[in-house]
């Protein structure tokens, strides 16, 4: 396995496949460079290098006791930028992969960063707090937390339903992607699963957005059910200074995945503008 080992002895996994300017991916929670997958072999096939590592404690990665914060989780793709030397590039990350993406792109992107795209993303913050009242109120992320710490396995088989909104009339449901779900999230670590929610859901990305000089794309679902659109997207593209925000009307969290050829398709358009 391709791995690089941190400062902190931390190894992260990545995937490095082909050349060309490079393309990272950044995943959410609690999967792992996998759910890239759609991606990943599209770009390739363009004539893209497609980077996707498993954040630490998630996938491959080492099951650290701690550094579970998107400081941390930042600070480790810088890393991993690094040591590739990646140069030119293009950074996208889904849901919590987008705060890390805007979290990296604002503290460590300068000379390396070519623009970013936002997917589903947790920015600009998703908590109810003083200064976001209309946010989620956090017994919910209270509610994840405790179903991930004491029942991971049957809470991680019953959460990819609203993710991928497989509870929609009408919706085609694929077994094989939510076993693909299951697979990606028992293979990370219960302290790094449960720990990461609080990154995501109460870390304040305002100052981020603000800052990014860097061309932004925000695609976001309108019936994501898992972070919902007017809370995050429409928020997040008033911040930014050079954004884009694409919306689509009944598209679910797992838009990557389940409605791919769109997703890809605007993606190409954008890192081709």
């Amino acid at each position: 396995m391709a791995t690089i080992t941190l400062k902190d002895d931390t190894e992260i996994y990545y995937k490095d496949w082909g050349t060309g300017q490079p393309i990272v991916f950044h995943h959410g929670w609690p999967l792992s460079g996998d759910d890239w997958d759609a991606q990943m072999m599209f770009f390739l096939g363009k004539g893209y290098r497609v980077i996707a590592h498993d954040r630490r404690g998630h996938g491959r990665s080492t099951q650290t006791s701690g550094g579970h914060d998107m400081d941390t989780y930042a600070a480790d793709v810088a890393e991993l930028t690094e040591a590739l030397d990646l140069k030119n590039a293009i950074h996208v990350g889904h849901s919590t992969g987008g705060g890390e993406v805007i979290r990296y792109v604002a503290k460590y992107g300068k000379d390396r960063v070519a623009k970013a795209v936002l997917v589903s993303a947790v920015t600009p913050i998703m908590a109810q707090t003083e200064s976001n009242p209309d946010g989620i109120p956090m017994s919910v992320f209270d509610e994840i937390r405790e179903g991930t710490a004491t029942k991971r396995p049957q809470y991680f088989k019953d959460f990819p339903v609203a993710f991928y909104g497989y509870n929609r009339e009408g919706a085609k449901v694929s077994q094989g992607i939510q076993d693909n779900w299951w697979r990606q999230g028992m293979m990370g670590a219960i302290n790094a699963h449960t720990e990461c929610i609080k990154a995501f859901s109460e870390t304040d990305f305002t100052e981020d957005l603000k800052s990014v000089d860097v061309p932004v794309l925000i695609l976001h679902g309108e019936d994501d059910q898992i972070v919902p659109f007017e809370l995050t997207a429409v928020k997040a593209a008033k911040l930014v200074k050079n954004g884009k925000l694409i919306s689509y009307p009944g598209f679910p969290h797992g838009m990557p995945t389940t409605e791919a050829e769109t997703i890809n398709k605007d993606l190409l358009a954008f890192i081709e503008a």
